[in-house]
């Protein structure tokens, strides 16, 4: 038997115990589906203990929802429901409402979960079941870095571009949400931090910008020497330097990034992203070395700025050319 006929059979039973819903369905003054909330929020009733509701107080919930039936259709009568003993008892609404959240807030997250796999075109495909106020969590700060509102030219504040379809632009935006997690603030296994370690060679970490490369993680994945140089540059990752034989070299890339205090006051002094018309604020921004430690550079104020993420990737693209303004900000051009 298909899913909607067993369905369909366990709203026939259960109307069979509500008289009013049952004339009201068959005059047709109420469909199927509104038929399906009106009996889900009728069985939720608690039946003894403190909330116990009374047949009369039943009978009462049962006539007001097929009442609100006329006005609203299944989705909404789902949403009423679940508040119908506002109706039938006011007196212990929120309290009898404040447990039954706290059983769903249990159940929730017993049933959360999250499935991630990789394909073989560099993407990572994934499925998660989140308890509602999380979803809501992350909802905002998506909608936050990836709002089309903030655009700023022909660049989002958030580096998203705001002509992106909307599923693209939230995805790069919980790219950008996940790189901007401290290491420091998760759990350690294994006495390490949850960091990504980088190995490259002292060849790579010294090539020019267009040199092609690539570096493996210590999760077993590999990216490109670019990507490597940029995130070297200010992300929380550890690169591994190694010599022609594969020795390391140095390790620790992260004890050479920008201390907080320094951020704050690249902060004050830059505003937020330092590239022309970019209005991305400094909490949003990476801090990037205007000469790179590799190349004789040092971790300090005054050869540091903010760049938004869109920027500080196109400042590590060899196809943009990258020029210093009086006024401390920076200007890209493509090179031909």
């Amino acid at each position: 038997m298909r899913r909607e006929a067993r369905a369909d059979l366990r709203l026939a039973e259960s109307v069979e115990k509500h008289e009013v819903l049952a004339m009201a369905m068959a005059a047709g003054r109420v469909n199927l589906a509104q038929g399906r909330a009106i009996v889900a929020a009728l069985e939720r009733l608690p039946r003894s203990g403190r909330f116990a509701v009374s047949a009369e107080q039943r009978a009462a919930a049962e006539a007001h929802l097929v009442e609100l039936a006329a006005h609203h259709d299944a989705k909404a009568l789902r949403i009423l429901g679940r508040r119908v003993f506002e109706v039938i008892a006011p007196d212990l609404a929120e309290q009898f409402e404040g447990r039954a959240l706290e059983r769903e807030e249990a159940e929730a997250l017993r049933r959360t979960t999250l499935t991630m796999w990789e394909d073989d075109e560099g993407t990572c495909h994934g499925r998660f079941r989140l308890p509602a106020l999380h979803g809501q969590m992350l909802t905002k700060m998506i909608l936050a870095i990836s709002s089309p509102s903030r655009a700023a030219g022909a660049d989002a504040q958030s580096g998203i571009d705001p002509d992106l379809p909307t599923p693209v632009r939230h995805g790069i935006a919980l790219t950008q949400l996940l790189a901007s997690v401290q290491a420091k603030d998760l759990p350690r296994t294994g006495g390490c931090g949850a960091t990504i370690v980088v190995s490259m060679t002292l060849d790579q970490l010294l090539a020019r910008l267009d040199a092609a490369g690539v570096c493996t993680l210590d999760t077993g994945g590999r990216i490109s020497a670019t990507e490597a140089r940029r995130l070297a540059c200010s992300a929380g990752i550890i690169p591994m330097v190694l010599g022609g034989r594969g020795q390391v070299l140095d390790v620790g890339r992260k004890r050479r990034l920008h201390t907080e205090a320094m951020r704050l006051a690249m902060g004050v002094r830059d505003g937020g992203c330092t590239a022309v018309d970019c209005q991305v604020p400094p909490g949003l921004c990476h801090a990037h070395h205007d000469s790179g430690w590799a190349e004789g550079g040092h971790t300090n104020v005054d050869t540091g700025r903010l760049v938004c993420p869109h920027h500080h990737r196109r400042i590590h693209d060899h196809r943009y050319q990258t020029k210093h303004l009086p006024s401390g900000k920076v200007s890209f051009h493509r090179r031909e």
